[in-house]
């Protein structure tokens, strides 16, 4: 058990020591005094009180004397609205003790509209495309490879800057054709697929030599069928190409087959035949070419040096507004802007009348 005598004396000398120095004019010889003295100065303050209370209501001093009011004058059902200011603060309350939960919605699906196309762009890989092409646009190489990635690079850099929200997929093709990204919304993503496809050493990795451009619309279209985009509008192919291929038939599926089937889906593809200083019809395969992508609904363009590039790439921006539909999901989407919104202009709206009306001044 604890020496409560040698606790009561500490405390006495602590609380002795607290009156000293808060008091330093009193002196007290023993803290049982102090504790005396500080009970009859409480009692004595709640006697005075109490007295004040029962004995200090007297007419014409502690009333406010008002002249009479006629019975005739009634009340303005009015007269309520001067609480009009407190009753949308009080309203406030509750949005805004919401919004500071953070209210989050689970799983949403929206059905949104964007302008913008679904763009499959295919990019030849072959090896007729180390012919030289003369230009300012690449980073790198002479080759006419380069000049066409740099194309896709350039158009791809127009939709960005531009009020599209595209959805793009980039493919590339030699004798076989390769899925390098699906469709997406990322245009970032977009181009670093195709300045990775640029660099040399990639290029060179590549080992279908060959050309057979129906081998990369076929694909296009399989990933649109794969995406589930093939009923859908605003589906767009582009093939950077510098269209040096007759093949016009893929594994006993004849190209007119693969023709029709884009038109029916409204899969148009646009060609833009790079060959420097070839003007179209300067090579073999151009008409050939130009009567394939038109059946489809396309257009074809023949790009022999920068300025017929850029052309070509404006025209089809311009040939390509669109909008497509899409379906997001969101999951943990969170919910308290909207009741944060609604609290801050129930108080807004409160000082204002509380400011700018003297009549929601007055109280009772």
């Amino acid at each position: 058990m604890p020496d409560l005598n040698a606790l009561w004396i500490s405390v006495r000398a602590t609380f002795d020591e607290w009156l000293r120095t808060r008091w330093s004019d009193l002196q007290f010889a023993d803290a049982r005094t102090a504790l005396l003295v500080f009970a009859v100065l409480l009692s004595v303050t709640g006697f005075v009180f109490l007295v004040r209370m029962l004995l200090g209501r007297r007419a014409g001093r502690t009333h406010v004397p008002l002249p009479a009011l006629l019975p005739l004058m009634r009340r303005s059902p009015l007269t309520m609205t001067r609480h009009l200011p407190l009753v949308l603060f009080l309203a406030g309350i509750p949005f805004f003790a919401v919004a500071l939960a953070q209210p989050l919605t689970g799983f949403t699906r929206e059905e949104v509209s964007y302008p913008g196309r679904r763009i499959a762009i295919l990019v030849d890989a072959s090896t007729s495309m180390v012919m030289q092409f003369k230009s300012d646009m690449k980073r790198q190489g002479t080759a006419t490879y380069f000049t066409a990635v740099a194309a896709a690079e350039r158009f791809i850099e127009r939709r960005k800057d531009g009020p599209y929200r595209d959805i793009v997929a980039l493919i590339q093709f030699g004798n076989e054709a390769y899925v390098v990204t699906p469709f997406t919304t990322d245009y970032e993503n977009i181009q670093l697929s195709i300045r990775l496809i640029s660099d040399p050493r990639e290029w060179g990795r590549f080992a279908d030599w060959g050309t057979t451009i129906v081998e990369g619309i076929d694909q296009g279209v399989q990933l649109f069928k794969a995406f589930d985009f093939i009923n859908a509008s605003g589906n767009l192919m582009i093939v950077f190409t510098d269209g040096r291929d007759s093949e016009l038939n893929r594994q006993n599926r004849p190209l007119d087959n693969l023709v029709a089937e884009a038109r029916t889906w409204k899969v148009p593809v646009h060609m833009m035949r790079t060959a420097y200083d070839r003007r179209e019809g300067e090579v073999q395969q151009d008409k050939i070419w130009r009567g394939v992508v038109e059946r489809t609904g396309g257009r074809f363009y023949a790009a022999y040096d920068d300025e017929s590039i850029n052309r070509a790439i404006t025209e089809i921006d311009r040939l390509t507004p669109g909008r497509i539909q899409t379906r997001e999901y969101s999951v943990k989407r969170p919910r308290y802007a909207g009741y944060t919104l609604v609290a801050v202009g129930m108080w807004l709206t409160a000082a204002l009348l509380k400011l700018s009306f003297g009549v929601f001044r007055t109280f009772p």
